[in-house]
């Protein structure tokens, strides 16, 4: 196939998931069609254009939800997420080292499970001065996860027959991405996108604390600070203030639901951008130790989180 033709067809597809009749699970899995085996044609382009679309369409969803909403979920969301990250985390960290991973490898493995994954990673790696092997092998090991819990939580909450609250916090607490965790909310239900969203931003909040933990260590070894150039994800404050924009001007609601639902429908883009980016050469950079580490830490993240709520959360 020529590149041209290859271009033509890879813009025809993106355009097509913003077709209403489009899924988040047919995005990415369109997206992963090109990546493995047609090839991405785009591939410098679509990791910055998909994180920035991420985020503008976060802030969408914003407009969707009142501010009381956030505020109350928000809140709950801090403490309960909070929990949650040290408590995988921790056991993160003990799994890299009960499977000799390299040390930045499973530092960023345990951040992005713990946190939200990709951003989590991209984060903690310039404190940590860890190594493009070490990254890229992180930044796999999530995807893939990622990509299985796209597809496997809807199944699951159905087969179980979550409620969309009880689906909302546990997709919230369990996937790695915000990406996946508003792709498998939004296939299971309108409440659950919602609720799933502001948690999963509350749990993205936990960021700077542990960007500053891995920091204080890192000083403590070498004396050197190395928290220059960290940015901490200022898209969630104009998720509120859109949230806050919805409540405080009710004669634009009109066009504050059609924000949201542009921004529904960007999400599938954004997947489709997100599964082209898988590639065999990523793949390859998996080792099997640190993708132990990340798959052994999800299960028991997700069998425990569930777990969880089936128990306290009615």
């Amino acid at each position: 196939m020529s590149p041209t033709v290859l271009r033509a067809l890879f813009v025809l597809a993106a355009a097509a998931t913003l077709l209403p009749w489009l899924t988040a699970p047919v995005g990415l899995a369109l997206g992963a069609v090109f990546g493995l085996l047609l090839g991405n044609p785009f591939a410098k382009q679509t990791g910055t254009i998909s994180g920035q679309l991420l985020k503008a369409c976060v802030v969408g969803l914003g407009f969707g939800l009142s501010i009381s909403e956030v505020l109350a979920t928000g809140a709950t969301g801090l403490w309960l997420t909070g929990i949650g990250v040290v408590l995988i985390l921790g056991a993160g960290l003990a799994l890299a080292r009960a499977f000799r991973v390299e040390d930045d490898a499973g530092r960023l493995v345990a951040s992005g499970t713990a946190i939200c994954g990709g951003s989590a990673i991209a984060a903690v790696a310039p404190v940590l001065r860890a190594k493009p092997e070490a990254i890229s092998t992180a930044m796999a090991c999530v995807f893939v996860l990622n990509a299985v819990a796209l597809y496997v939580f809807p199944v699951t909450g159905r087969l179980l027959d979550l409620t969309e609250h009880q689906f909302a916090v546990w997709a919230a607490i369990a996937i790695h991405d915000t990406s996946s965790v508003v792709g498998a909310a939004s296939a299971y239900g309108p409440q659950a996108l919602a609720e799933a969203t502001v948690l999963k931003l509350a749990r993205a909040l936990w960021i700077l604390p542990v960007v500053l933990v891995f920091a204080l260590l890192v000083a403590r070894d070498d004396g050197q600070s190395r928290l220059a150039g960290f940015r901490p994800p200022l898209f969630i404050g104009l998720f509120v203030l859109a949230a806050a924009a919805r409540s405080l001007l009710p004669s634009l609601e009109g066009l504050f639901d059609l924000l949201n639902l542009l921004a529904r429908q960007g999400l599938v883009l954004v997947l489709f951008l997100i599964g082209a980016g898988l590639s065999r050469e990523l793949l390859s950079r998996v080792g099997w130790r640190p993708f132990a580490q990340g798959l052994v830490l999800w299960l028991a993240t997700s069998v425990v989180s569930l777990l969880a709520v089936l128990r306290f959360a009615g």
